[in-house]
């Protein structure tokens, strides 16, 4: 299907782009913030995160060429690819942080676990197209699905990204759900993960990621595990109503606080915007995607629909799990804040997810 000027023009979705841009924008600001020096202002960070944002833009108007349809089709075989990525990944993958998450490029280190973000919707909406004959509440058509959801799930947990591949698992079960999985479903696995839940305990947690949970609760270390979070709320308590002021803030550049840049750059937000700051980010964060979702409810065409929920659906996870660890509302996992927080992989598949979204608002508005 192609689409003339005027039609592109008066289809085109100006507020979604211009929220996805302001949130961009201020990410840029407090990465800035999180990684200047006296010695060296413009960080190699903040530099990195220019290129990333102006390649973003670039990335998400180059998703508007293709046909969906095409899209959803080619993702579909490409998912497999990225299986045997995720699999090279655990092989020979680029190590950082006791992870062995990327696969070095050169120029840039690839986070193929990021790729599944955008192609897992694409796979599971292709499969569902190509068995549409079958009837759509049968546990049977969705067991593909599922062991490739838990597939990707185990890959990416494995490297170890636990953070990711929890919105990977959670992403992908949602939208069987939207396409008509049976709620026994998830009514049994729910009553299965409890009974379970002592098994998981011992063998399938780190000691880190236990320790974790456990100063969640209150209990723990709080020098070592429950540093992060508690420097993250003297950041956010100290930020008060109107903040310190902006590069004024003293956790962010004493340095008390760990990863500012990247999973705590809104706890930078808090302390130098205060609350007001902090409540105007998480408003442009609910328009994006209230505004996203009752486009979606127009859409006549229920693959696009599915299509265009998936693209979204681990943005909107993302966002809600990160101010929630930060602000001590949710256990600490290793989730960056889209469009803000430091890093091009995550940065570009949001830019492209968001692209692949305003493709469908083009083609079916």
């Amino acid at each position: 299907m192609t689409i003339n000027h005027r039609t592109t023009v008066r289809s085109f979705d100006f507020i979604t782009f211009s929220l996805m841009l302001l949130l961009a924008a201020c990410g840029l600001l407090f990465v800035f913030s999180a990684t200047s020096t006296l010695e060296q202002p413009f960080s190699s960070f903040f530099i990195k995160q220019c290129i990333g944002i102006c390649g973003g833009i670039i990335i998400y108007f180059l998703c508007l060429i293709p046909d969906y349809r095409n899209v959803i089709r080619w993702g579909y075989v490409a998912y497999f690819g990225i299986i045997a990525l995720l699999i090279f990944t655990l092989i020979k993958g680029s190590i950082g942080m006791g992870a062995k998450r990327w696969i070095n490029l050169f120029f840039f280190k690839l986070q193929p676990s990021e790729l599944a973000k955008f192609l897992l919707p694409a796979y599971i909406v292709n499969y569902l197209h190509m068995n549409k004959k079958m009837v759509i509440h049968s546990f049977g058509l969705f067991i593909p699905l599922l062991s490739m959801i838990i597939a990707s799930f185990f890959l990416i947990r494995k490297q170890p990204d636990l953070g990711t591949a929890l919105i990977v698992l959670f992403s992908g079960l949602i939208l069987c759900w939207i396409a008509g999985l049976n709620k026994n479903f998830f009514v049994y696995g729910i009553a299965l993960f409890l009974i379970m839940a002592p098994l998981l305990w011992s063998f399938a947690l780190k000691d880190y990621q236990k320790n974790r949970i456990i100063v969640f609760f209150g209990k723990g270390d709080h020098k070592k595990e429950g540093y992060q979070i508690e420097q993250a709320s003297i950041a956010i308590g100290s930020g008060g109503l109107f903040g310190k002021g902006l590069f004024n803030g003293t956790q962010n550049k004493l340095r008390f606080l760990p990863e500012s840049r990247t999973d705590f750059i809104f706890a930078v937000l808090c302390e130098e915007w205060g609350l007001l700051g902090a409540l105007a980010i998480i408003l442009c964060y609910i328009f994006l995607f209230f505004r996203a979702f009752i486009l979606i409810m127009q859409l006549k065409d229920i693959y696009a629909q599915l299509f265009a929920t998936g693209l979204l659906l681990h943005i909107l996870l993302a966002t809600i799990i990160n101010i929630g660890m930060v602000l001590g509302i949710m256990p600490v996992v290793g989730i960056p804040l889209p469009l803000m927080s430091y890093g091009l992989s995550n940065l570009w598949i949001t830019f492209a997810c968001l692209g692949g979204f305003q493709n469908i608002m083009l083609r079916c508005r």
